[in-house]
């Protein structure tokens, strides 16, 4: 071990520089401590790694080298690192910031794997939970990686928008939960009960805090009078110290605050649970919180207790940062605590201004609640689910990465679509008659026939007794089994990311031209056959916002409504594919046919703007195919002109994927297509 480690100094000092020689030695003693000797090589040979693949980024991990294999442990440490060097696809400044955790998706890539509860994975359950409290679901945003440190450890809300932590380092994925659900009930009392912003004035930063902090003692108390559960998630995060500084104080009033059976001997503390108390009649009056915090803020001054505003983190660790509290107005604040504060402030405006785009359910009126209100919003979707991604990397799925949204079809001209069926019908017929004569569905057995696969017993038994009482026995001993019929439900998922704008080759046509062609081909011969069949089509602008539309359900009729959604169809943004297949398989599972089939017509190889490793969107739609296949879906592609045969055959299977360039082909595809599944 001695002599691995020597030989890596060496190499470093090469590789990396002598800081790095340097570092090695001293955290190989701290790393033996944390992972153990028999663990040691291993991490000895992921330092290798970094120096080979990732040199200049060395001594930035060894110098965290303590703080993330407390993070993560050493199997988390390894992922991540591995994550950050092929997301940066040989950039030397991209890795830095994604080591020095400047990249947003450093930090959540990080919480993953290290099985921290965070923001992802809370958000879905948190806004059934805010509805559940008062029947509101404010929007729900997390805290960007460039606001400051105060900032990104607590909550906080602007308006009607709340904004949540990534995570909340160094609690247990239980306590994180609750956490979670705290912030939010917490700022929830907030939005029910603050009515207005506290001018600053001229206020000092302590009497910000405390004027704050009794605000926050007041909508809690106004919210366990509707809610007194709500106790139970409040309380367990007070803890306290006996320390005379103004963190403790403030830690300490709060616990007074929120607890009326807790006893402090300290007499500031003691004065200001006294005036809130006696003030109870007067707790809907919002300017009681900065009467008592001038008050008590004032008599700090005069104890000489010393307040570090840069510093100040609010306590207990589900409270907001009290931003949203305050109206700075435009005079620009003298003091540099106050530029801290205010610094704050603008990066989550900044934050905010970038979501306008995203349209989220207007709060309904007190009498309203308990009900779940859902607007719908053409322009901006409805977020309708979130599925997990594969990360061919570390060999795991990241649940809840990917949101699907559905929205309203673009109603275009039906006439087109109709001209079209004309224009193509004697293809039509043929694919009708491909269709009609194929046998998809469960095996028959046929009995008494006068050939077959097995012998009929029961029909060898009358010829037996035919022939001993003297008559001439039926030949049909026989019985085989046939497919007599089409037992299939499909769906036809249609590629409507902006590459199927590009031309086909050798003809007019766009790439979605061919796909509407086909779709229309094939949803006439399904129609009349009365097969149960579905529309939809897709597109992604990343990972938030995978695009889901509904051109004809299960159950609904193919007519001019559908048709006319058909040809409304535009080209537009990215292919993120295996979200698109999961959503669509959710469909087809509901399903009760034989046989269940998800077509997928498509241009080429899976792709999105936030993603620059080709291989990752590839290997997550194979993940994808493979979960449908295991619930009994089989998935076929189509390729339209495409020069990804081989990333269609990696997704889908060599003999699920076919490449044509024309809607003529479909009538070679038809017979494989039906000739598999028949099987």
């Amino acid at each position: 071990m001695a002599i691995d480690l020597a030989d890596l100094v060496s190499r470093l000092t090469i590789r990396s520089g002598r800081t790095a020689a340097c570092l090695l030695p001293e955290q190989a003693i701290a790393v033996i401590r944390s992972v153990g000797k028999d663990q040691f090589p291993r991490w000895l040979r992921l330092i290798e790694y970094i120096s080979t693949s990732a040199a200049e980024s060395v001594p930035l991990l060894l110098g965290q080298m303590p703080w993330l294999l407390g993070q993560a442990g050493l199997d988390g440490l390894e992922s991540w690192v591995r994550i950050g060097i092929r997301t940066a696809e040989g950039d030397p400044q991209r890795r830095l910031r994604f080591f020095r955790l400047e990249d947003a998706a450093a930090l959540r890539w990080l919480q993953r794997t290290s099985g921290q509860i965070g923001f992802a994975d809370m958000e879905p359950r948190l806004k059934p939970f805010l509805t559940a409290l008062w029947g509101d679901t404010p929007p729900l945003r997390e805290t960007p990686a460039n606001a400051p440190e105060q900032a990104r450890r607590r909550a906080g809300f602007d308006g009607n928008v709340v904004r949540l932590p990534s995570s909340f380092p160094g609690f247990q994925p239980a306590d994180s939960e609750r956490l979670y659900r705290a912030a939010v009930a917490h700022l929830a009392a907030h939005l029910r009960f603050t009515r207005e912003r506290f001018p600053v004035g001229g206020l000092k930063p302590a009497q910000i805090a405390l004027v704050s902090l009794i605000e926050d003692a007041r909508v809690e108390q106004l919210a366990l009078q509707e809610l007194p559960g709500l106790a139970r998630l409040f309380l367990p995060f007070h803890t306290v110290t006996t320390a005379a500084t103004a963190p403790a104080l403030f830690a300490r009033l709060a616990r007074a605050l929120a607890d009326p059976a807790f006893e402090d001997s300290d007499s500031w503390v003691a004065k200001g649970r006294d005036a809130f108390f006696a003030s109870r009649d007067d707790w809907h009056d919002q300017q009681l919180s900065r009467r008592i915090g001038n008050l008590l803020g004032n008599d700090l001054g005069q104890m000489r207790v010393q307040f570090d505003a840069k510093n100040y983190v609010v306590q207990p660790p589900y409270r907001d940062d009290n931003l949203g509290l305050w109206d700075f107005g435009d005079d620009d604040l003298q003091t540099e605590d106050a530029e801290q504060v205010l610094s704050a402030a603008r990066i989550r405006q900044e934050e905010n201004q970038e979501q306008l785009d995203r349209i989220e359910p207007d709060n309904k009126p007190d009498g309203d609640a308990g009900k779940v209100h859902v607007s719908e919003q053409s322009s901006d979707g409805i977020m309708v689910a979130r599925y997990p991604e594969f990360d061919y990397v570390t060999g795991r799925e990241q649940p809840g990465w990917a949101s699907v949204k559905e929205y309203e079809a673009i109603l275009g001209t039906a006439d087109r679509i109709t001209r079209l069926r004309e224009q193509r019908a004697d293809l039509a017929s043929r694919m009708t008659a491909l269709i009609r004569a194929a046998r998809v569905s469960r095996a028959e057995r046929l009995r008494r026939q006068p050939e077959g696969e097995f012998l009929d017993i029961d029909a060898c038994i009358d010829a037996t007794i035919a022939r001993r009482l003297g008559e001439t026995p039926s030949p049909r001993i026989h019985g085989r089994y046939e497919r007599r019929g089409r037992d299939l439900s499909v769906l036809l998922l249609l590629d409507a990311s902006q590459s199927t704008s590009d031309r086909v080759r050798d003809t007019g046509q766009t790439v979605l031209d061919v796909e509407r062609q086909a779709a229309t081909l094939l949803s006439q011969a399904m129609s009349g056959l009365s097969d149960p069949f579905a529309l939809a089509a897709f597109c992604s602008d990343r990972r938030e916002d995978v695009r889901y539309t509904r051109i004809k359900d299960f159950g609904q009729p193919y007519d001019s409504v559908a048709e006319a959604r058909l040809a409304g169809l535009q080209s537009n943004f990215s292919t993120r594919l295996g979200a698109a297949i999961r959503h669509a398989g959710v469909d087809l599972a509901g399903q009760r046919s034989y046989r269940r089939l998800l077509l997928v017509v498509t241009d080429g190889e899976p792709s999105d703007i936030d993603v620059e490793d080709r291989r990752y969107l590839v290997e997550d739609a194979r993940k994808a195919v493979q979960s449908l296949s295991r619930l009994g879906i089989d998935t076929f592609c189509v390729g339209l002109d495409s020069n990804a045969d081989s990333y269609l055959g990696r997704i889908f299977g060599q003999k699920n994927a076919l490449t044509i360039a024309t809607v003529e082909r479909l009538t070679d595809l038809l017979p494989k297509l039906y000739l598999l599944l028949g099987h």
